[in-house]
């Protein structure tokens, strides 16, 4: 049964109980970097492991995410700033212990590529929150090797 996440804005990720954040560059550019993140909601599935189907909802105002083990999210896009920001809460869930959790994904030019910072910003219980800080090593693997798989991706598609 889906619960009700209470609404934060993109100021949560100062905010939040917990707040992870993880860090790498890719050669491919930040407009390129941002079109997969916000232009391409299904292809999530693609590049990032943990993710078996994403679609945008609500003309792309939205996403509707399901994740392996069952886990789904119906996600308000916060803000989508071109080469710059994506972020999105997470309204919606069938996942237990969480109150709060907002996404960001901040794009910076580095030399020809990009720079791509994930922050990943929760609230919850203190079990819950006990439970994402112990997490961490596993969060930082999945968004590595989400990003490794969005760098190839990108180098495979034309321009």
């Amino acid at each position: 049964m889906a619960r009700r996440l209470r609404p934060v804005g993109l100021d949560f990720t100062q905010i939040a109980p917990v707040s992870l954040v993880f860090a790498r560059e890719v050669a491919a550019p930040p407009a390129a970097v941002f079109r997969a993140l916000a232009e391409d909601v299904a292809g999530w599935s693609e590049w990032f492991g943990a993710v078996t189907s994403a679609r945008p909802v609500e003309g792309g105002a939205g996403r509707e995410v399901r994740l392996k083990g069952g886990t789904r999210f119906r996600e308000t896009v916060v803000v989508a700033k071109p080469a710059e920001v994506y972020a999105y809460r997470v309204d919606e869930t069938n996942a237990p212990g969480m109150s709060a959790l907002l996404e960001e994904w901040r794009l910076m030019p580095a030399g020809t590529g990009t720079r791509v910072q994930w922050t990943f910003a929760a609230d919850g219980p203190a079990v819950f929150r006990f439970l994402v800080n112990l997490g961490r090593a596993g969060l930082g693997r999945a968004f590595r090797d989400a990003v490794t798989s969005l760098e190839r991706r990108l180098a495979a598609t034309p321009a």
